[in-house]
């Protein structure tokens, strides 16, 4: 997208993204992950212009420890929702080094089928070290792949830090995936993480680990008995599944159906996303202070040198943050 057509929003393809042109979609994200504050205010007419065509799609948050399986799954799965007739995008955040703010985007290779289904849309996203590995723009992509007539979205964190409570504030429904035999995984697994799920689905339940998978969702079930369920409404499930071999995502996807019409019928499902525009606000508004830190020179350096003076011992972290409120006055 040039300079132009991003301050611009052409109405042309404002409508091609409408029709659900996937390449208008892609130039719609690349804007809104744009962090050029005239980009910026154009990002924000065209999610108001937008605003009326979202809300409407089914919003998955699929987490597991690296090497679970969730590119494979989500490919499987994605695959079977699309041949149902439905259109499906993967907004599948990537982690960002820390240290030079790059990302691998490898998920288009693992998700082969996927990448070349037309009814399907995937996006890798860089995180820019934004809490726990969700990319900054993560929600308002979401937004615009509604907009743009996809009625699933899958959003596929990268399972570390504190990206899986991220992932759980931003969708409807939040899928953990574990690997067979539950032994050492129950013992590394966050008590937060499972308290967050609204299914377990045990993972790579095919040949020889068809029956540890088995033993592992007992396990797991046992241990759900004595935490909290993140609803009175719904009792997490627990499954096993093969995303390779296609086996048990029809019962999964059941699961994620009967889970949205028990929690429509409640009214804890609009009650939940309501909340989650509430926890976005003050995402958002966080962001902007820290934009604010990090667009002034003077401002940069001088919160630079703060931090080196913690760093060496010279300032407290209090004085120091003292002192980039008042940078902010506040």
């Amino acid at each position: 997208m040039t300079p132009t057509m991003t301050r611009a929003l052409a109405a042309s393809d404002l409508d091609a993204l409408l029709r659900g042109d996937r390449a208008a979609l892609a130039r719609a994200i690349t804007l809104i992950e744009s962090k050029r504050p005239d980009d910026r205010a154009a990002s924000r007419r065209l999610l108001d212009s937008v605003a009326e065509r979202t809300g409407g799609g089914v919003r998955v948050g699929i987490t597991g420890v690296p090497g679970v399986g969730k590119s494979t799954l989500i490919d499987t799965l994605g695959s079977n929702l699309t041949a149902q007739g439905h259109k499906v995008a993967v907004l599948a955040v990537d982690p960002s080094s820390t240290r030079t703010g790059g990302a691998i985007l490898g998920d288009k290779t693992r998700m082969g089928r996927l990448a070349a289904d037309p009814n399907a849309f995937i996006r890798p996203s860089p995180s820019s070290g934004t809490l726990g590995g969700v990319a900054a723009r993560t929600r308002e992509a979401m937004l615009l792949c509604e907009a743009a007539g996809f009625d699933i979205v899958l959003v596929e964190t990268i399972g570390v830090g504190q990206s899986e409570i991220a992932v759980a504030d931003l969708t409807d429904f939040f899928l953990v995936l574990m690997l067979p035999g539950a032994g050492d995984e129950l013992q590394g697994i966050k008590k937060g993480v499972v308290e967050l799920a609204d299914m377990i689905a045990v993972n790579k339940a095919d040949g020889d680990g068809a029956e540890r998978a088995r033993a592992g969702a007992a396990e797991y079930r046992a241990a759900l008995r004595i935490l909290a369920a993140p609803s009175a409404t719904w009792a997490p499930p627990v499954i096993t599944v093969s995303g390779l071999a296609n086996v048990g995502l029809d019962t999964l996807w059941q699961a994620v159906l009967e889970h949205r019409a028990k929690l429509t019928a409640t009214g804890e499902l609009d009650a939940k996303r309501r909340a989650q525009d509430g926890k976005w606000m003050w995402a958002l508004v966080e962001e902007r202070l820290h934009a604010r830190l990090a667009g002034d020179a003077a401002s940069r350096a001088r919160v630079g040198d703060l931090e080196r003076q913690v760093t060496e011992g010279v300032l407290s972290p209090t004085a120091a943050a003292d002192e980039i409120a008042a940078i902010l006055g506040l």
